[in-house]
């Protein structure tokens, strides 16, 4: 078993608890509205957006730049879609359904 494989496992495992637990945990309380722990967790919507931008974005653009049409179409719809409500379940799903269709059409 490649042991940095590991590593690398209980590492992504452990930060990933860290974001999504430990406000739940630190806070039990309910945060102050436009505070520090509000603004903490009203960001972790649209970050979670730009992760899955990036994630999605990085096997399409490195080494050799491909298949921009699908990605560019779920990115527009994704921003289409957050802009007006703000629902980052929306966009996500706007967004993925729009890749998905235009991934599709292409192909």
């Amino acid at each position: 078993m490649n042991t940095d494989l590991v590593l690398l496992a209980v590492l992504a495992g452990a930060a990933n608890w860290a974001f999504r637990a430990l406000p739940t945990l630190l806070l039990r309380q309910e945060p102050r509205p436009g505070g520090l722990a509000a603004r903490f967790l009203a960001a972790t919507g649209p970050a979670a957006i730009a992760t899955l931008v990036v994630a999605s974005a990085l096997p399409q653009l490195y080494p050799v730049p491909r298949d921009l049409i699908p990605l560019a179409a779920g990115v527009l719809a994704t921003v289409a879609a957050y802009l007006p409500r703000r629902s980052v379940v929306g966009a996500t799903l706007a967004g993925a359904t729009a890749y998905g269709a235009v991934f599709w059409l292409v192909s």
